[in-house]
C-alpha cells in the first residue's frame, strides 16, 4: 500500500529536475570541464542544497495554498508585481525553449537532418503532448523520455577519468579568470531556473496532491536534484576526461563537437548515440516542463483557467494557445540563429540574474501565504535565507560582467 501511495505521488519533483538538466544545462556542463576540467565541481555539489530548498518551498506553497505562482503574487503584492514576474518568466522560458530547439537542431544535424526538418517536427510533437488533457500522461512521458539523458554514463567507460585529478580538482580554483566566473554563473542560471519554480507549484496542484503527501513529496524532490546534479557533474567530468587525455582544449560551437570530442575514444558512430540520445532526452522533458510552467505563471497572472486535467475548450483556450505560441515563438527564433553554443551559455547567464526576483518573491511568498504550521522555522528557516541570498547577490554581482561594467 505504501508503494502505490508514493508512485501516485512522486513526479512533480522528479521531472521538474530531470528537465533542469536540459541541452541547455548539458553543453553549459560540456563547456565547463572542456574549459576548467574538474574545478567546476564543487560548485555543482555546493548548489545541491539550495536547489532542493527553493524547490521544496514551492511544494509546500502549492500543496497548502492550492494555488500557482504567479496566482500568489498576484494576491499578496499586487497586479503590477504579478505582470513583472510573468515577463521574468516569459524571457526565463523563450530562452529555455531556445536552447532546448537548439539542442533538438544539433542532434538533427548529426545524423544529417536539417533543422528545418527537426525543429518544426518538434514543435508540432511537444504541441500534442501537450494538448491531450491530462496531467498524469504528459508527467508519464515527461520522465520516460527523461530518463534518455543517463545514456551519457556509457561515456565514461571510454574516457577513463584520473580519480586524483577529480580531487585536484576540488582544491584548484581560477578565480582570477573573468571567464571562469562567468561559466559559474551559466552554472547557477543552469541549475536555478524561474520557471522551475512555476513549474513545480503548478504541478503539485494540478497532480491534487494533499498537506499530509508534502513529507513524499519532499523526498521526490530531494532525489530529483540528486540526480540533476549527479548528470551536470558527470557531464563536467565526462569533458574534462576527454580534454585532459587529449591534452588540448576542444572547441564546442556544436553538438556535433561534442560528439567528434568523445569520438576519440569511443568512435564517432557510438559517440553520436550517446550524446544524441543524452541531449534529445534532456531537450524534450524541459521543453515539456518549460512550455507548462510559463503557461501556468502566465495564465495565473491574467487570472484565467490555468489546468492541464481539461481538454482544450472554449473556456481553457488561451492556456493551450499560450502553450503552443512559445513553442512557435522559440522555435522559430532558431530557425534562424547562429553561433548556438555562446547564445546557449548567454541565456543560462540570463537566468543567473533573474535568480534575485524569482527567488525574492520565493521567501516572501513562503512567509506570507502559508499557515505558521507549513513555514520553516529556527535553524532551516535561516539556512535557506542565507543560501538564498547568496545566490541572489551572486545574480546582481553577475550584472557587472554581462554588461561589461566592471
Amino acid at each position: 500500500m505504501k508503494i502505490k501511495r508514493w508512485l501516485k505521488i512522486f513526479g512533480p519533483g522528479l521531472i521538474v529536475m530531470l528537465a533542469d538538466t536540459d541541452a541547455g544545462c548539458l553543453i553549459t556542463a560540456a563547456q565547463s570541464g572542456a574549459q576548467y576540467g574538474y574545478s567546476m565541481i564543487l560548485p555543482q555539489i555546493i548548489l545541491i542544497p539550495i536547489l532542493y530548498m527553493a524547490q521544496e518551498m514551492t511544494v509546500r506553497l502549492g500543496i497548502v495554498t492550492k494555488k500557482g505562482h504567479g496566482e500568489l503574487i498576484r494576491e499578496h503584492f499586487g497586479k503590477k508585481w504579478a505582470y513583472l514576474s510573468a515577463v521574468t518568466l516569459f524571457i526565463s522560458v523563450i530562452g529555455a525553449l531556445i536552447t532546448e530547439f537548439i539542442g533538438i537542431a544539433g542532434v538533427g544535424e548529426l545524423f544529417g537532418i536539417s533543422k528545418w526538418i527537426t525543429v518544426p517536427f518538434a514543435i508540432i510533437l511537444l504541441s500534442l503532448i501537450g494538448l491531450n488533457g491530462s496531467y498524469k500522461k504528459v508527467e508519464h512521458i515527461g520522465i520516460a523520455v527523461g530518463l534518455f539523458e543517463l545514456v551519457f554514463i556509457i561515456g565514461l567507460f571510454f574516457v577513463h577519468p584520473s580519480s586524483s585529478q577529480i580531487i585536484n580538482g576540488f582544491i584548484k580554483f581560477p578565480i582570477n579568470d573573468p571567464n571562469y566566473i562567468y561559466l559559474i554563473a551559466a552554472n547557477v542560471g543552469a541549475v536555478i531556473m524561474p520557471w522551475m519554480i512555476f513549474y513545480q507549484q503548478g504541478a503539485v496542484i494540478d497532480k491534487q496532491l494533499k498537506p499530509n503527501m508534502i513529507k513524499e513529496e519532499k523526498y521526490d524532490t530531494a532525489i530529483g536534484t540528486i540526480i540533476t546534479q549527479a548528470i551536470m557533474i558527470g557531464y563536467i567530468i565526462l569533458f574534462a576526461a576527454i580534454v585532459a587525455n587529449k591534452n588540448n582544449i576542444i572547441k564546442l560551437n556544436s553538438v556535433a563537437d561534442l560528439a567528434s570530442g568523445l569520438g576519440n575514444f569511443s568512435g564517432i558512430n557510438t559517440a553520436k548515440i550517446i550524446i544524441g540520445l543524452s541531449i534529445i532526452g534532456g531537450a524534450f522533458v524541459a521543453a515539456i516542463v518549460v512550455a507548462l510552467a510559463g503557461t501556468w505563471g502566465i495564465t495565473e497572472v491574467l487570472n484565467v483557467p490555468h489546468s492541464l486535467n481539461y481538454k482544450i475548450s472554449r473556456k481553457n483556450l488561451y492556456f493551450y494557445l499560450i502553450y503552443v505560441s512559445v513553442f512557435l515563438i522559440s522555435g522559430i527564433m532558431v530557425l534562424f540563429m547562429q553561433n548556438m553554443i555562446d547564445i546557449t551559455i548567454f541565456i543560462e547567464v540570463l537566468n543567473a540574474l533573474m535568480t534575485p526576483i524569482v527567488l525574492g518573491f520565493l521567501l516572501m511568498l513562503e512567509n506570507k501565504a502559508l499557515p505558521n504550521k507549513y513555514k520553516m522555522h529556527r535553524f532551516y528557516k535561516w539556512l535557506v535565507i542565507i543560501c538564498c541570498l547568496i545566490v541572489m547577490m551572486f545574480g546582481i554581482y553577475m550584472i557587472g560582467p554581462t554588461l561589461n561594467l566592471w
